[in-house]
C-alpha cells in the first residue's frame, strides 16, 4: 500500500492510498498521515487496520495533483520543529569509492593509511549486519534539519547562497513516528533526495556536518510496511527539459553493508529521538552521485528519482537562494 497527502482544490488536505499502479482514493475522515499514524501507534493497531476501518472515499488523480503543485510531503508534523531529518552514510556496497576519492589528498600513495571513510566502510562490512540479539557497529550519522527543511515533491530544493554545490543523493528513507509512550514505529519507506553540498565536504571531512545542513525532499508516496531486500531505481538530472545525466541506483539490504535494523537501532538508541509525538525521516545512504561523475548542477536543473514499487517519481528543481546579510545583535 502507498500513502500520500494531497491538498484539495478547496484547500483542505486529503490522505490518499492506493496499491502500486492503481487509482488512489481518499481515506474517510483522515485529515493527515500524522493523525492516522499516531492513532495506529497509540492503539496497538497497524496503519492498514486503521485505514481499513475508516474506509475509502472519492478517487484522487495523483498525477494531476502533482502537475498542479498540490502534492505535499507524505507526512508532515503540526509543529515542524518536531520532524527530524537525519541520515547515515557509507552504508551501501560501493559507496566508499566516491567518498574515498573525495577525501584523499592528492599526494597520498597506496601505501599510506586508509582514509577515515574507507575505515568506516570496512567497519560496516564487518559488523553492519549483526545476528539477532547482537549489537552491530554504528554507522556514520548526520543531521540535516527539522520539518522546515523538508521540501514537498515538485517544490524547488534551495541551495544557500554560500554553498559551493547543490547535488542530489538518491536514497531510501525510513519514516517513523513516536507513540505517546515513547515507542518508535515505522510507517514504511519512501524515495528521498538527500540534497547535499559535495564541494564543501570534499575540502575537509570535518566539514561533512556543514555540507549536510541543507533541505531534503522525500515521497511523493510512502510504501507502508517493510522494504524489499533488492531495491532498484534510477536517478537523473534534466537541464532545459533534456536528460543531462542518468544512472541506476541500488538499495535494499542485499546491496548494503548495514541492515536497516542496525541503522534504526543506532538512531533510536538515543532517548532524544524517542520524544512522544515526534516524526523522523531517516535517510539510509547511497552509492550513486552525479557529482562523482563530474556533473556540476545549475539553477533550474530538475532532479528526478524513482524506484520500482515506491510510487510516483520524486522531482525537484534546483534553486539558488539570494545572498543575505547575517547580523548578530547584543541583547
Amino acid at each position: 500500500m502507498l500513502i500520500s497527502q494531497v491538498r484539495k482544490q478547496d484547500g483542505s488536505i486529503a490522505v490518499a492510498v492506493r496499491a502500486p499502479g492503481e487509482v488512489a482514493h481518499a481515506v474517510n475522515g483522515a485529515e493527515s498521515v500524522y493523525g492516522l499514524a499516531m492513532e495506529a501507534a497509540n492503539s496497538g493497531k497497524s496503519l492498514k487496520e486503521i485505514i481499513d476501518a475508516k474506509g475509502l472515499g472519492e478517487a484522487i488523480d495523483l498525477d494531476q495533483a502533482y502537475a498542479e503543485g498540490r502534492l505535499l510531503s507524505p507526512i508532515t508534523h503540526p509543529d515542524p520543529a518536531h520532524l527530524h531529518l537525519t541520515g547515515t552514510g557509507l552504508t551501501h556496497l560501493g559507496s566508499a569509492a566516491t567518498r574515498d576519492a573525495m577525501h584523499k589528498k592528492a599526494t597520498e600513495s597506496a601505501e599510506e593509511t586508509l582514509t577515515d571513510s574507507m575505515k568506516m566502510f570496512r567497519m560496516g562490512l564487518e559488523g553492519g549486519k549483526p545476528k539477532p540479539g547482537e549489537k552491530g557497529v554504528q554507522p556514520e550519522w548526520f543531521y540535516k534539519g527539522n520539518g522546515t527543511s523538508a521540501v514537498a515533491p515538485g517544490t524547488p530544493l534551495v541551495s544557500p547562497s554560500f554553498a559551493e554545490d547543490g547535488g542530489e543523493e538518491p536514497e531510501m528513507a525510513g519514516i517513523y513516528i513516536i507513540s505517546d509512550k515513547g515507542v518508535p514505529y515505522r510507517l514504511g519507506f519512501a524515495v528521498a533526495n538527500e540534497f547535499s553540498d559535495h564541494k564543501t565536504e570534499r575540502v575537509n571531512y570535518l566539514w561533512l556536518a556543514h555540507s549536510k545542513l541543507r533541505q531534503a525532499s522525500f515521497g511523493p508516496e510512502i510504501r507502508i510496511g517493510s522494504a524489499p531486500e533488492d531495491i532498484r531505481g534510477a536517478s537523473r538530472i534534466l537541464r532545459s527539459g533534456k536528460v543531462l545525466w542518468e544512472k541506476p541506483f541500488l538499495s535494499g539490504e542485499v546491496n548494503m553493508s548495514h541492515s536497516f535494523a542496525n541503522l534504526e537501532y543506532h538512531h533510536f538508541k538515543y532517548d532524544l529521538f524517542r520524544a512522544p509525538g515526534d516524526v523522523h525521516v531517516h535517510m539510509f545512504g547511497t552509492a550513486t552521485l552525479s557529482f562523482g561523475d563530474g556533473i556540476r548542477t545549475e539553477e533550474g536543473d530538475v532532479f528526478e528519482i524513482e524506484a520500482a514499487g515506491f510510487g510516483l517519481p520524486l522531482r525537484n528543481p534546483l534553486a539558488i537562494a539570494a545572498e543575505e546579510e547575517i547580523a548578530i545583535h547584543q541583547l
